[in-house]
């Protein structure tokens, strides 16, 4: 059978899980009558909350004979970590470009790794459907993004359809019969090569890693191409890292090969073909998997290296353990690693207490998918507030920096370039406009000025404005950028919170908590409406006498609290203050309890 390797690429929300589910559904991976559940490739709770894709994935359909491996690859640069491994397993790309937005930020990320390695992408204009639609403007802004991250000839001479994943078609033409999606498969078989392996079958076996996860039956698994050769459940292969090391060498217990939706299992892998195999304990990412007699590895893609950093501690609040069955350092530890394990874009370090541990990433969402992970397992964490990883070269202090990417309407782009350029040290690249009465701004900023800011950008553009983000590079140290204006209002008493009591605080600031809440010394129960912290007393009821005076005790009206989700509370915190995040809810509160602690603290600070 003839086979083709390929992977979609696509920016958040652009559509591609939708176009692959409809791949599935008109190759006849689905019965008529099966039950699939809407975005069947976003397997994950998150992914489906949150509408993004954070684990590659694969899946297979036949075409008039030929298995077409499709490869579903995060958007998010936060999981660029996924991204570059997958694209060295392809031959090919489908780059899924919405009529209306064209290509944005994570779409260049990926675009720009694709191109590197020589794949010739094929384009498709997505939901030209939709009444704002641009999909010529879209073209001319994918030729001239090709152009500018120095694709060859042919790869800007790229073919393109037009499509509506949703409605299940894609034509040549912009005013085609708009029946079913035969034209995109027709264009993978005929635009994509076959994979230059197969003429390798008869060399000795020898395998990329390009993904790692596990099995509760079969233990720990990776998938990749098969480079050369072939192989058979049983026989012996031998692990190499990427600088050649001998790691290990094991029987291969299993061989599952992608069909449909499902991983089934398969006697013999052949060169080519996309698998995954079983029966290593050490082996991972970026090692080869090849024949007892092979000692060169395949040269792996080198992986971006983390930009920020976040502590994950023992939540030691007095109302630790009341909600999560996980709170020892131990466990966190074991969770933490066995996530390192499978994700190459995390490091893990332990700190000298051994409390505590120092989790390194890509970025907010990815820490953030983490931590919610966990939560919903059950642990109880304090996080620290994410920081920047610095980088020292030829004696100069270098620190990340973001491309981000803003439209917003006409009226809030001086409040945005003021809030990124003055406040947070970012330099304005470009400003054009973006369709009817919206502002295209490009900006790049130091990773530290964005933590923290995608709130303050929402309630800035009442909530419309759209801003997206990427690793640029690394540039000398910007200086100092200023933090968090105002202070805190911090509980001076354990106990449960009196409704009169934040009446009388709702003066001093906004409050975090209602009444009937569980709280303690050291706790953070609201923004103080000026620049110091202060320490409060949510507790004091109402002192009783047994005059009645008419009308003043009607009941209390509090306004409602503000509820802070996980990356909100996340970025929200100083450097001496912790969030506490357990199973039922997120708590924010001084890293150091004691209000005497903390002055001596901050006087030896």
């Amino acid at each position: 059978m003839d086979l083709r390797n390929i992977a979609i690429i696509a920016h958040v929300d652009h559509g591609k899980t939708t176009l692959v589910d409809e791949l599935l559904k008109q190759s006849g991976a689905f019965r008529e009558n099966q039950q699939v559940s809407e975005r069947a490739m976003d397997s994950n709770d998150i992914e489906r909350e949150r509408g993004i894709t954070i684990l590659a994935k694969a899946t297979s359909v036949e075409w008039q004979g030929t298995r077409i491996n499709i490869v579903d690859t995060p958007g998010h640069a936060d999981f660029g970590g996924e991204v570059e491994r997958i694209l060295s397993m392809v031959d090919g790309v489908v780059l899924l470009v919405d009529a209306a937005e064209g290509p944005m930020p994570q779409t260049k990320f990926v675009t720009s790794k694709a191109l590197a390695l020589g794949l010739r992408p094929i384009v498709v204009l997505n939901k030209v459907d939709k009444p704002d639609a641009e999909p010529d403007r879209a073209l001319n802004e994918v030729f001239d993004l090709f152009a500018n991250l120095g694709a060859d000839d042919d790869q800007l001479d790229f073919p393109h359809l037009y499509a509506s994943g949703r409605a299940g078609w894609a034509d040549a033409e912009l005013d085609g019969p708009r029946k079913d999606l035969a034209a995109l498969f027709d264009l993978i078989v005929r635009h994509v090569p076959a994979p230059r392996q197969i003429a390798d079958a008869e060399k000795p076996f020898r395998m990329l890693a390009t993904t790692l996860s596990a099995d509760p039956f079969i233990g720990r698994i990776l998938t990749g191409r098969v480079e050369s050769g072939r192989l058979r459940v049983g026989d012996q292969v031998k692990a190499l890292s990427r600088k050649g090391e001998r790691i290990e060498q094991f029987r291969a217990t299993k061989i599952l090969a992608f069909r449909g939706l499902a991983q089934q299992p398969i006697d013999e892998a052949q060169a080519g073909d996309i698998v995954t195999v079983a029966g290593m304990s050490k082996a991972t990412v970026a090692d080869t998997l090849c024949d007892p007699a092979i000692d060169v590895p395949l040269p792996a893609q080198p992986i971006d290296p983390p930009t920020i950093s976040v502590t994950f501690g023992i939540n030691d609040s007095p109302l630790a353990g009341r909600d999560g069955t996980k709170v020892q350092s131990r466990v966190i530890r074991e969770r933490l690693m066995k996530e390192a394990e499978s994700n190459v874009a995390i490091k893990i370090e332990d700190t000298p207490g051994g409390e505590a541990f120092v989790v390194s990433g890509r970025g907010e969402l990815q820490m953030g998918v983490l931590i919610e992970n966990m939560r919903r397992e059950g642990f109880e964490l304090s996080i620290s507030r994410p920081r920047v990883i610095f980088r020292e070269e030829n004696s100069q202090r270098l620190e990340p920096i973001e491309e981000v990417i803003v439209d917003v309407d006409d009226e809030f782009s001086g409040t945005v370039i003021e809030k990124l350029t003055g406040q947070r040290k970012g330099d304005l690249v470009e400003m054009k406009p973006a369709g009817a009465g919206k502002t295209r701004l490009i900006a790049h900023v130091p990773s530290r000025g964005l933590i923290g800011y995608h709130g303050q950008f929402l309630t800035d553009t009442r909530g419309t404005g759209v801003l997206n983000r990427v690793f640029h590079g690394w540039a000398p140290h910007k200086g100092p950028i200023e933090g968090r204006h105002v202070g805190v209002l911090i509980s001076m008493e354990n106990g449960v919170s009196v409704a009169y009591a934040l009446w009388n605080l709702e003066d001093r600031g906004k409050l975090f908590i209602g009444a009937q809440e569980q709280v303690y010394e050291g706790m953070i129960i609201g923004e103080h409406s000026r620049d110091n912290d202060l320490e409060v007393n949510p507790l004091k009821g109402k002192k009783l006498t047994n005059v009645r005076a008419s009308g003043t005790d009607e009941a209390v009206r509090l306004t409602p609290p503000v509820r802070m989700s996980l990356e909100e509370a996340i970025a929200y915190v100083q450097d001496d203050e912790l969030v506490e995040v357990t199973p039922k809810i997120v708590r924010l509160r001084k890293r150091f309890l004691d209000p005497h602690e903390r002055k001596r603290q901050a006087r030896a600070g």
